[in-house]
């Protein structure tokens, strides 16, 4: 039997004491133990076992109390509960610390004088027996006490962390999960304060919290304490790093977005327990992320230790000190909603009318919901929510939660998505919409509104009830044809959910997609705001690139983050990259392009794809597409990523446009890089034997190869009854061009509509042997499984039925 009976140090306790110490202690002491030599740092302390806290309870004579304070508890009743938590809080705070177990309490925090110096300030910490483990998310249910310094306040904290075991929120988690209220016991951490009030702080994911995709770290990042992110009463910064591209050395921020940070959370330094206050942020630091990219990839590499030693995706709190400079891990624990769900059974919510647009922020699970919006200013108006409304507030605490698990739907003003209210919805499945900035004044109360997650990561709450729809997928045994499926896709917010469907890779990632979202300023304008005639577009223009070096360093960092984070998501299947494809109209449309783009009787056939890249009017414009591309290739490690051009009229025209890549280092055979053509041009199929030397491959455009062999307008209503991909003209290009490319040894692909919306066209690319068909979302299952069925019915069943190679 050791000395000290109710204190164990940090270096003395491991993840088979929870029982003894529970699941935040437990596994602080584990990495302590175990990961240090991996470069997991974490603050020196121990712990006050959940037996001394019964020893509390043993030693006043309290279990009778406590028993009768719950006899009859019915968690719903919110006046009821708070009475008797309140009543159980008092009987343990009232029954002290005995003196042995002060003892070594007082001996342990002055061990922590002699390593860190006298007085030394720490965090107080609860850790409940059943908090943190991997059947339930336990967590925020009891209080902390942060720069507790003295042997006074932290005796005094000790016992305030005993008696937060009764907290409200404490009292109805666990009785809705099943736990005995006396049964539960409390251990309290105690461990050196990280002075993240002085610098920044945040949560990190080992998967993608709203798909579940397990190859990135997804990281949040705020100024001060870590508490403000956690409970959502700030905006974040937001990082990705993709896992196995860092695995191999490629050292880069797959994805970042700039959060508000409005507030952050100091210290008051003024006595026992040291106060919490929020101040506003200094402009000047909301307009920059709060971590650098190397303190980022550190805490990738951290995190990645702490998973591979768990062996299953975590949660962990980090804690940058503004003293040393040092990032610290404060807490890890088991992810336990996203991981949890199946991959194989796939719910896809898709929007298809919705009314006028009420208020946008960041989406929290993949859903779409409808009910009456209740707006909740104070927790005093809780009581007048009701089942199946919409919960929209400021912001949520743990408090909030017997309610927030009868809304429909949670919008809140504040928030990122590892705060309170994101956690909660996730936990419950409910879409949530967070950091809003407007929610709660621009919805209205009690209007009907439509709650979307399902449109990408931007979150969209809508006026009225929207018409949707719920496709189930299951995904877990369809083969894989020998006619490879891949996928069409723009929209980066997607990725990581689409990837889960069954695929053989991205068929064509749309560019202009990503300058829609993700840019948003015409490449010329960020060069050159100075040309943008229109003033208010300048100045819109000249905000969006402030904080980097210049607008082209800003085009590049958006623009090959976006693609990055679509290769990623199929990663290492093949990304086939369509450069830019907008028209000059569609161009205008971007901030400060009406400046920079001409005005064309018709743009459809006028300056668009390859025509524009080595053109004057914008040369400088793709050499900045090219700069990106080359970034998520080269810097980035993503050499899945196949470029494609589109448009290419004339054999010149490819010509100039190969050598200007190759000039911007974008090489064919270049680190194995692969680039295609769109054929959407009868003189693409007419000349396809010397396009095909010049090319990889070629995909065939079948919209604009319709629009060109039958001299259809496609943007016409008046002639669409002449517009008909099942031609016999069009199809006979169609069958020239995949002929072609067999004859010369490349990838034949399509990647119009047409194989999705008659049976009989996906046939006819079957039986004419073509390698891919790339399609919308929507469609990929039921093609897939038709091309299948068509497949054997063509005399393929006698040959395996497996997955395509990629191309080489």
């Amino acid at each position: 039997m050791p000395a000290h009976r109710y204190v164990r140090r940090f270096d003395e306790i491991d993840n088979d004491d929870v029982p003894l110490v529970g699941g935040k202690n437990a596994s602080i002491g584990e990495m302590y133990r175990q990961l240090a030599d991996q470069g997991v740092r974490v603050p020196d302390g121990f712990a006050v076992t959940a037996a001394g806290y019964r020893h509390v309870l043993d030693a006043a004579g309290a279990w009778p109390a406590l028993r009768e304070a719950f006899e009859g508890l019915h968690h719903d009743d919110v006046a009821d509960l708070a009475t008797r938590a309140a009543r159980a809080r008092g009987i343990v705070h009232g029954a002290g610390l005995p003196d042995d177990l002060a003892a070594e309490v007082l001996a342990g925090y002055r061990r922590l004088e002699e390593e860190y110096g006298a007085g030394v300030s720490v965090a107080v910490r609860s850790s409940a027996t059943a908090e943190d483990l991997p059947d339930a998310s336990f967590a925020g249910q009891h209080d902390s006490f942060l720069n507790v310094s003295g042997e006074a306040d932290l005796l005094e904290a000790v016992r305030q962390c005993f008696a937060s075991v009764f907290t409200d929120r404490g009292v109805h988690y666990r009785h809705r999960h099943g736990y005995d209220q006396l049964q539960v016991g409390l251990s309290v951490g105690v461990m050196k304060m990280v002075r993240s009030d002085r610098a920044a702080a945040g949560v990190l994911f080992t998967l993608d919290t709203e798909s579940g995709f397990r190859d990135v770290v997804f990281l949040t990042s705020s100024y001060g304490l870590g508490e403000n992110v956690v409970k959502g009463a700030v905006d974040p910064d937001e990082f990705y790093v993709h896992k196995p591209t860092f695995e191999t050395g490629h050292r880069t921020v797959l994805r970042r977005r700039l959060g508000g940070k409005a507030i952050r959370m100091v210290l008051d330094d003024r006595g026992a327990g040291s106060t919490t206050r929020d101040e506003d942020t200094p402009d000047a630091d909301r307009a920059r992320f709060s971590l650098t990219d190397t303190e980022v990839l550190a805490l990738t590499g951290t995190a990645l230790a702490i998973e591979r030693h768990y062996g299953r995706p975590m949660d962990i709190e980090w804690a940058k000190d503004g003293l040393d400079g040092l990032i610290y891990i404060v807490q890890a624990r088991p992810e336990t909603v996203t991981a949890a769900a199946s991959t194989t059974v796939m719910e896809r919510f898709v929007v298809e009318s919705h009314g006028p647009l009420l208020s946008t922020g960041r989406s929290v699970g993949a859903r779409i919901a409808t009910g009456r919006a209740r707006v909740i200013r104070s927790a005093e108006q809780l009581a007048d929510f009701r089942p199946g409304e919409v919960l929209v507030s400021e912001t949520t605490t743990p408090d909030w939660e017997p309610v927030m698990k009868t809304a429909a739907a949670v919008v809140t003003d504040r928030g990122g998505r590892t705060c309170h209210a994101a956690i909660i919805a996730r936990e419950q499945g409910v879409p949530a919409v967070v950091g809003t900035g407007d929610g709660s004044t621009a919805i209205p109360d009690g209007t009907m509104v439509t709650v979307s997650c399902a449109e990408g990561d931007a979150g969209r709450v809508y006026r009225d009830e929207a018409a949707y729809r719920v496709e189930e997928i299951d995904v877990g045994a369809l083969l894989r044809p020998r006619t490879r499926i891949m996928v069409n896709l723009g929209n980066p917010g997607l990725a990581f959910k689409t990837s889960f469907l069954p695929n053989d890779g991205v068929g064509l990632a749309r560019m202009e997609f990503v300058f829609t979202e993700s840019v948003r300023v015409h490449p010329m304008a960020a060069l050159h705001p100075e040309l943008v005639t229109d003033a208010t577009e300048r100045a819109a223009v000249e905000r969006l690139v402030a904080g980097h070096a210049d607008g082209g360093a800003y085009v590049v960092e958006r623009l090959s983050e976006g693609i990055a984070t679509i290769a990623a998501a199929f990663h290492p299947k093949p990304v086939v990259v369509r450069m830019s494809d907008f028209k000059s109209n569609e161009y205008a449309t971007l901030l400060g392009g009406a400046s920079f783009e001409p005005v064309e009787d018709n743009p459809m056939i006028g300056f668009r794809g390859a025509s524009r890249y080595a053109h004057p009017a914008y040369a400088e414009g793709f050499a900045l597409e090219c700069r990106a591309m080359k970034r998520v290739r080269d810097d980035m490690g993503l050499t899945n990523v196949v470029l494609m051009i589109p448009f290419v009229r004339r054999l010149a025209e490819a010509d100039l446009v190969l050598a200007t890549m190759a000039e911007h280092g974008l090489g064919r055979g270049t680190n194995g890089l692969e680039i295609y053509a769109m054929c959407e041009i009868p003189n693409n199929v007419i000349l396809v034997d010397e396009f095909a030397r010049r090319f990889d491959g070629l995909s065939i455009g079948s919209n604009d190869l319709t629009q060109l062999t039958l001299g259809v307008d496609r943007d016409s209503d008046l002639v669409a009854f002449d517009y008909d991909e099942r031609d016999p003209g069009v199809k006979r290009m169609i069958e020239l061009a995949v002929e072609g490319c067999r004859r010369n040894g490349i990838h034949s692909g399509l990647c119009g509509q047409a194989p999705s919306d008659y049976p009989d066209m996906a046939q006819f690319l079957v039986e004419l042997g073509i390698d891919s068909m790339s399609l919308n979302p929507d469609s990929l299952v039921s093609t897939t499984r038709a091309v299948l069925d068509l497949e054997m019915r063509l005399a393929r069943a006698d040959e395996p039925v497996l997955p395509a190679p990629h191309p080489a």
